[in-house]
């Protein structure tokens, strides 16, 4: 059985580029399975990459401000979590 952390909050996301910009709580990983949430609006998928300062990063540690391709719009506030 799953479990979901709690990893960050979506605090901004670009449409034209389809990146969430996420404040982490927890550390994050390339290849990690994220469940991102807000209301109803919930999907889950597996990190492909993430950007630090537009520079490319195999993980990222609590309180780093982050980018990640989203393969839906997540919206401002969203909850973050991984699922392990």
């Amino acid at each position: 059985m799953s479990r979901k952390i709690l990893v960050g909050k979506v605090e901004h996301f670009y449409s034209r580029a389809s990146v969430a910009a996420i404040r982490l709580v927890e550390a994050l990983s390339v290849g990690d399975t994220i469940s991102i949430e807000k209301d109803d609006a919930v999907f889950e998928q597996k990190v492909a990459s993430i950007q630090i300062e537009h520079t490319s990063v195999d993980k990222a540690a609590s309180g780093d401000s982050v980018g990640i391709k989203a393969e839906q719009q997540a919206k401002e506030g969203s909850e973050v979590y991984k699922i392990v």
